[in-house]
């Protein structure tokens, strides 16, 4: 691997974030907001998965007792 110099990597590090393409405003809502919605939606079915599960053990529990 080559050495450069602190002021070279700067000047390199400079020319790569100026190729960075940012996205816009309207897309980062966007991905926020389907972020949230996903989030929910997982939270609503991991939460169903886990209370089924929970039901079925006690259901198996009450068996035993």
């Amino acid at each position: 691997m080559a050495k450069v110099n602190p002021g070279e990597f700067f000047r390199q590090v400079r020319a790569e974030t100026a190729k960075v393409v940012w996205p816009s405003r309207k897309q980062t809502m966007t991905t926020t907001v389907m972020v949230v919605i996903m989030t929910a939606l997982l939270g609503v079915f991991f939460f169903g998965v886990d209370s089924a599960f929970s039901a079925i053990v006690k259901a198996l529990l009450g068996l035993l007792a």
